[in-house]
């Protein structure tokens, strides 16, 4: 698992009026290392957004965003199980997805053996956006 990961934090323009219990975190931007066109990335973004609208279930907009270097990627929380994360996860081309599960955040590799690292907990890392309280 890639480090940068472990220091993700979250960023919501305004909280939901509850959070399942469990759920997903999943983005369809370029995995780590790629670079991709705004195009892409765009159609990327509106793909995944009309495959978790099809889903019909829970989701709240969310930004995942690195401190140290202030790289951001709007993504969904979604409520859908570890598996059927990992599977979009693959077909968005993603090396890792996040998941929440009694407040406990995991890093989920999206490789093969799903590998599943514990990284601390979802509501501590958890930020309204700059100039909100």
């Amino acid at each position: 698992m890639q480090d940068v990961y472990r220091e993700t934090r979250f960023r919501q323009s305004e909280a939901p009026e509850a959070w399942p219990e469990r759920f997903v975190i999943i983005t369809a931007w370029p995995p780590l290392g790629a670079s991709w066109s705004e195009e892409r990335i765009r159609a990327a973004e509106a793909q995944l957004s009309a495959s978790l609208a099809d889903m019909d279930c829970w989701m709240h907009r969310l930004t995942g965003y690195s401190p140290a270097t202030g790289h951001a990627e709007p993504g969904w929380a979604v409520d859908t199980g570890v598996t059927h994360g990992v599977e979009l996860g693959r077909q968005f081309l993603q090396d890792a997805i996040f998941l929440v599960e009694d407040d406990l955040l995991w890093v989920v590799d999206c490789d093969e053996d799903a590998a599943m690292t514990c990284i601390g907990r979802f509501r501590e890392r958890l930020d309204p956006l700059p100039g909100q309280s």
